[in-house]
Order: C-alpha cells, then structure tokens, then sequence
C-alpha cells in the first residue's frame, strides 16, 4: 500500500515536470517569435513603442507606431504544419481582449487623436529558425 502512494507520488511529480519542461519550451517559441515580429516592424520603418502590455487579463504583445497609425500587433508563433495558419487561433474573444487592452493603453496615454489599426504578424519556425514571417495589416478592426 505505502509503495503504491510512493509511486503514484512519483508518476505525478513526472508529469508536472514534464508539463513545466513543455510550457518553458511552449513560452520560449512565442519570445523568439515576438522578438522576430518587433524586427520586422523595426525593418520596415515603424516604431515599437510597448512591448507585451497588461491590463488585466487583457494583453497586447507589440504596440507600434507607423507613420501616424498607432498598431496594436498580436503575434502568433507556430512550428510548421502543413495547412494551418497561426492567424486562425485570434478568434472572437482573442479579439475582444486585444480591442479591450487597446482601449486601456490609449486611455493610460491620454487617448491621442491617432487613427488605430489591429494586426496579426504570423511567425512560423521550422526546427530551430525561423521559417516564414507574414503580417497581416488591418487584420481586424473594432
């Protein structure tokens, strides 16, 4: 009887461990892909103004700035699978939060007459680099 706690004490601990192993991986992949998408905006001329601002359970992972348009980027990170896009996974409420966290941010920062925009940036790795960026301005809108 003692045994069979002590082993089943064992299995859970492996699994938790395991989670925590597969989660860092998991948080990992999305840094790398968030770090990927600001170098592309930088590139191609806007201006990182935040990155992975909070409110709440509300979350924004890139805020830029191009031009005179304020961007509230979402990024998505994703190994390859042929057929599947990372854009896919913002679905409604996804969206409701970014809107949401866009509404606070221009709220914390005096609500500048700027025109907004909501877009998606795909990152998609293939092993360990980084296969394919796509972004997808006007994504959604409020």
């Amino acid at each position: 009887m003692i045994w069979q706690c002590i082993v089943h004490s064992l299995m859970q601990f492996r699994k938790r461990w395991r989670w925590r192993r597969l989660r860092r991986a998991h948080l990992r992949l999305g840094r790398r892909g968030e770090r990927a998408a600001a170098r592309l905006l930088e590139n191609t001329g806007s201006e990182i103004l935040c990155l992975n601002y909070r409110a709440g359970h509300d979350e924004i992972d890139l805020v830029a700035r191009e031009n005179c348009v304020l961007c509230f980027v979402e990024v998505k990170t994703r190994r390859y699978k042929p057929g599947i896009r990372p854009a896919e996974a913002v679905d409604a409420e996804k969206r409701r939060h970014i809107m949401r966290g866009a509404r606070r941010y221009l709220r914390e920062i005096g609500s500048p007459e700027l025109p907004i925009r909501f877009d998606i940036i795909e990152v998609i790795t293939q092993g360990y680099r980084i296969g394919e960026i796509r972004q997808m301005k006007n994504a959604f809108r409020r």
